[in-house]
């Protein structure tokens, strides 16, 4: 009787065992960086992402980058919510959309903020033809800074890119966010 010596085959066992290995780390990653980067109140970021013709991705990138997903955020500037909304800019939504009784605590409400946080933003793309970088300067900065810039040479050659970001936290706020929507388009693109 003839026995099989497995030794010959010792390269293939390897390769499958890191194989294995390498899918359960995969795996784990996976599930972990999902804890970090959850997608909470999905419906409501779809339905207002739809709306107001936003990549919903992109709008969790925000949210996880202004709250962290906390609903009762409230920033050292006052804003609150989930979009971190100003109290001028939640005023002038509230206008603009008709919402009745509008009370600057209705930005707590997941529903509200998300919907005047995406009706803002699909404002921000208007006026700033969709350019993202400018979107997201002014999203945090203001809009009439990132005009300001705009219009400024040391700022922007062209008048329509910016080439340097003279705030440093509007500088890594666009990269935190551009960062989480890398991380989101990966977990969760279909």
């Amino acid at each position: 009787m003839r026995v099989l010596d497995l030794r010959r085959y010792r390269l293939l066992f390897l390769f499958i065992a890191i194989c294995i290995v390498f899918g359960v780390i995969m795996l784990a990653c996976n599930f972990v960086l999902r804890i970090l980067y959850p997608l909470h109140y999905e419906n409501l970021i779809k339905k207002y992402s739809q709306e107001y013709d936003l990549d919903p991705l992109f709008v969790a990138s925000i949210i996880r980058a202004e709250s962290k997903f906390d609903a009762n955020a409230v920033s050292p500037k006052g804003a609150k919510g989930l979009m971190q909304i100003a109290s001028i800019t939640g005023k002038w939504a509230s206008e603009e959309l008709n919402i009745l009784q509008y009370n600057e605590h209705m930005l707590f409400n997941p529903n509200i903020n998300i919907k005047i946080g995406c009706w803002y933003l699909n404002k921000l793309n208007k006026e700033f033809n969709n350019n993202t970088e400018n979107v997201l300067a002014s999203y945090n900065a203001g809009s009439g800074n990132v005009t300001k810039w705009l219009k400024n040479n040391k700022y922007s050659i062209d008048g329509t890119k910016l080439n340097e970001i003279p705030f440093a936290e509007t500088r890594e706020y666009i990269k935190r966010v551009n960062r989480n929507y890398n991380i989101y388009k990966y977990l969760y693109k279909k």
